[in-house]
């Protein structure tokens, strides 16, 4: 994807129909607002490959060793900290 192009809150409005345009040809705009970004418009392929689901695979034995030797042991006494 090429390098994304920049337009006010007031242009952007003024323009959408040729913002989707270069949006449906790949290219993202970031919009702004007194020269602060505050959103992108991007090509829905670019959305969905970011809001898809990580694989938690990589994450996989992380937590070994949190609860100690035994974390059932751990895990009963919290909770009978909390049924008291």
């Amino acid at each position: 994807m090429s390098k994304a192009g920049r337009t006010g809150a007031e242009d952007a409005r003024n323009h959408l129909p040729d913002l989707l345009e270069v949006a449906e040809e790949g290219r993202s705009t970031i919009i702004t607002r007194r020269g602060r970004a505050v959103a992108a418009l991007v090509p829905i392929g670019a959305y969905d490959s970011t809001v898809r689901q990580q694989p938690l695979t990589p994450l996989s034995g992380s937590g070994r060793g949190l609860w100690g030797k035994d974390s059932t042991r751990t895990l009963r006494k919290l909770r009978d900290e909390w049924s008291r």
